[in-house]
Formats: structure tokens, sequence, C-alpha cells
């Protein structure tokens, strides 16, 4: 303010932000910056709530946050202290808040940060925002550019990045423990302890292109980088025969309930999704088309599809129901048959076992092939003491009641195993790749290591290792277009 004595801490705080600027383009390929711009938003949800947190990034927080609490002392580095903030033209109180300062380059995007943790009352929110927007220098952030910002000054990797994105999105367990995973580096560091075997091969190989008519080079050192470049191969391959369980994980596993007619499939569509997804009749083919939804079950993310009862249809439209219950069974990671326990022997039930379930029993639970889970619901019907459970022709099954919920938590416990087999289980082994872009990349760099054990020529062999390294390079971040950045960032909000 014009007048106002600005205190010697306060210089010492702007003198401190010295975030260098960033260039139009990183060499290894970063978003593009526009230098010295400082931006804000609200990184905390939309809409009334106890607490929201605004945010800046950039060379001018420090000016932001002197604007909004001054004449106060600043905050010590990352250390949250209550302030008034006014705006900075107007001096009028907008909020009682806690401040966070944290210095460049020790923060998450690298930049000079300021947080304003404030109540979380539409009013205030606005009245923040429009105080930050004051300030010169200040701009609104677009999707994704504090953590772009955070990829362009290597606070992140790519892969780090996209781990953050899955933790956002994440709706069940395992997705939340596969993105902590990701974010906390392991995909990135197992790929890089490949970039350096890659690197070691390559530097043997050159070495011996150089010197390999001199005494200097050790023996064996062509043979050394040859058993590497085929351990690695084992070891890539072993990562892309994972069946895309990672991307399963990400997008979800497609679970079908197929049945005869009145079997309760319905029914037990409801009982899963914990709503009433499928409308539930005594009429057979009551359900006509397919019903989708996205569930959590048993900790995975599944989309689970009510489809028509299979028996030759009545009339057109359920014939045409049946055609794509038929045709989404064939697009199905697991598939829950379900019979009447009660009324096992009718031909619709026979029919059923003979034509689906005895083809999918001879297959299931194969690498790659569709998994199979038979239920016989209405199990409460069965009379006591007695039960399918005896009958030696039927292949293993499950009894359930969708009416009482008996057999429910057996039901669960088995679609977990089965999920967990589909999508892998993020808690136990190696890092799961969730993009198809790491499988582009794994398999271009395999392809690589292929071209090297074929290669005739040193030269070309050397050549075979640097595309190798470079896919490697391209998976974590090191390279790229600006249009696959684009892709990647767009899926943070506003604020992140």
């Amino acid at each position: 303010m014009p007048g106002t004595t600005i205190p010697a801490s306060w210089m010492r705080l702007l003198r401190s932000s010295r975030v260098p600027r960033l260039c139009a383009r990183r060499s290894n390929g970063a978003a593009s910056l526009a230098p010295g711009s400082t931006i804000f938003a609200l990184s905390s949800g939309q809409g009334r709530c106890a607490i929201a947190v605004i945010r800046t990034s950039g060379p001018a927080s420090g000016l932001a946050l002197r604007s909004l609490t001054a004449p106060r002392e600043p905050p010590p580095a990352r250390s949250a202290c209550l302030r008034l903030l006014r705006h900075p033209r107007s001096r009028e109180p907008l909020d009682r808040a806690l401040v966070l300062w944290f210095p460049g380059p020790q923060s998450f995007t690298g930049e000079d940060c300021m947080e304003l943790h404030v109540h979380g009352g539409p009013a205030v929110v606005s009245g923040v925002l429009q105080a930050l927007g004051s300030v010169p220098g200040l701009r609104p952030a677009e999707a994704g550019e504090f953590t772009r910002r955070a990829f362009a000054h290597g606070k992140l990797s790519l892969t780090e990045v996209e781990g953050l994105a899955d933790l956002i999105h994440a709706e069940t367990e395992a997705q939340r423990r596969q993105a902590l995973r990701q974010l906390d580096g392991e995909l990135g560091q197992l790929c890089r302890g490949w970039a350096k075997t890659l690197t070691k091969a390559l530097a043997h190989v050159e070495a011996y292109i150089d010197f390999g008519e001199d005494d200097s080079l050790e023996e064996g050192v062509l043979e050394q980088a040859d058993r590497d470049v085929r351990a690695l191969e084992v070891a890539l391959s072993s990562h892309l025969q994972d069946a895309r369980r990672g991307q399963r994980l990400r997008s979800g596993a497609h679970v079908v309930v197929t049945g005869p007619p009145n079997a309760g499939k319905s029914s037990l569509v409801n009982l899963l999704s914990r709503k009433p997804v499928s409308i539930v009749s005594p009429e057979p083919g009551t359900t006509r088309d397919v019903l989708e939804t996205p569930v959590d079950l048993a900790g995975f993310p599944a989309l689970l599809s009510d489809t028509a009862g299979l028996r030759e249809g009545v009339g057109a439209v359920e014939q045409e129901g049946v055609r794509r219950a038929r045709q989404r069974l064939e697009q199905a990671d697991i598939i829950l048959g379900v019979l009447d326990a009660s009324d096992l022997g009718s031909p619709s039930s026979c029919s059923f076992l003979d034509t689906v379930v005895a083809p999918l029993a001879a297959q299931s639970n194969k690498s790659g092939g569709q998994r199979l889970l038979l239920l016989l619901n209405k199990s409460d019907l069965l009379p006591t003491n007695a039960g399918p459970a005896m009958d030696p022709a039927l292949p293993p099954h499950q009894l359930l009641s969708c009416r009482t919920g008996a057999g429910l938590d057996s039901l669960l416990q088995a679609l977990r195993t089965e999920l967990a087999a589909v999508c892998g289980d993020p808690s136990t082994g190696p890092p799961l790749l969730t993009r198809a872009r790491h499988h582009h990349h794994l398999q271009r760099c395999l392809d690589a290591l292929g071209h090297f054990q074929l290669a005739t020529d040193l030269a070309l062999a050397a050549e075979a290792l640097r595309q190798a390294r470079r896919h490697l390079s391209h998976l974590i971040g090191g390279g790229g277009t600006e249009e696959i950045l684009d892709l990647i960032f767009q899926d943070f909000c506003v604020g992140k």
C-alpha cells in the first residue's frame, strides 16, 4: 500500500523467492510453462465445507502472502500460523486463516508456494480467490498445473504423476493401494534399474567398438553384456505377461451375471450393488437388455452387468436381449452363473448347465481365460438337511439366498479371490502396469532387445540398446511429446 513501510522481514521473504525461471520447453519433454508466472486455485473440494485449502505456486507467492496478511510478520517456513486475511486493495477483512509458507525448492512444485486454510463457506472462498486475483503477477491455475510444475521441476516422475492421478480418482481399497505404490515410485525405480542395466551393457559394447583391438579391456565384456540383456528380456517378458491386470484395476473388471430366467440374477445384482439397479419380478423375461453399474466388490472395482435370461425368446425384443446377453458373456472377465437351487431339474437349468456352465468350467481359471463362479440361488427354499451340494453331477458351486443374504460373505470372499487373479493384488508382488502407455514402451523396449540379439554388427547392436533405453526413459518421463503430457495431466482437477 502507498505510504506503508515494508518491514525488513518482508524484504527477506521477497528476496527468498528464488525459483529459477523455466525454459519454454525442458529438454526431457516437460510442459511448456510461462516463465515467472504465479498460479492460484482452490485445492480442496467445491461446495460448503468446514475448511477449504487455497494455494499458490510461483515467484509472486511471497508478494501474495504479504499482501493478504500485512502488517503481520511472515510465518516461518513450513509452520502453520493464524493470520487475519485482508483484501490487498480495500484492506477489508476476509477471514481468519491458517497460513503456511513453503519456499522453493523445498515445496511440492519446487517453486515458492503458499497455502491458506480458510473457512469453507462459498462467500469466504470466493472473496479470498478474488483477492488473490487482484495481486499483480497472479493468475488462476489450469487443471493439473500444480502437478505439471512439480514434474517440470523434477519433483515427480511421470509414473509418479500417474500414480497421483490414480490416487485422486481411487474408489476402492485395491485402487488406493496400487496408486500409493505407484506414487511412491516403485514402477519408476524398477524402470530406472532396468535403464541402468542397459546403460552398462551399452557402455561395454561401445567400449569394445572403440578399444576392441587393445589389450586394456577385460575379457568377456561382450559376453557379460549379452547375459545382462538376456536377463532383462526375461524380466520385461514377465511384466508384459500380466494379462493387463493393472489396467483392469484402474478401469474395473467386467463381471457378468447370467443364467436362465427367474433364477434371481437381478436380485443378485441389486444385492451386490446395494441399490435397486434392476427390476425384480416373478415374471420370466423381465430383464431384456444389459443393465450395467460400477460397484466395489470386496475392495476391487468392477462393472457389474445384469443380462437377459438365456432361453429361446418368445418375442423379438426378448430374443434381442438374449443375443446381447450372449455377446456380453464373451467380453466378461468373470461370469457369475446363477441357477434356481429349488428347480435344478427344469429344462432351462439343464440347458444352461450343458451349454454355458460346462464349456466355461472346462476352461475356467486358465491363464487369460474367463473365470466362472456358479451360484445356486434361493437356497432358503430347500428342505432342511437337503440340497444340491451332494449332487456329483454339478460342478463346484456356492449356495446363496438373495432374499435372506445367506452365503453372501462366502460369495464375496470367492469374488475377492477371482478379482485378485484378474486385476492383480496391489499389496503383493511387483508393481503393476496400469496404463496402455506402460505396456507400449515396455513392449518397444523388448522389441529393441530382440534386435540386439539378432544384430550382426556391433554398431547396430549398440543402436538397439539405445532404442531400448530411450523407451524406458519415455516411460518414466525422460522424454515424450507435448500431446502425451497433455493427455496425462488433463485427468487432474484444478488446484492439483
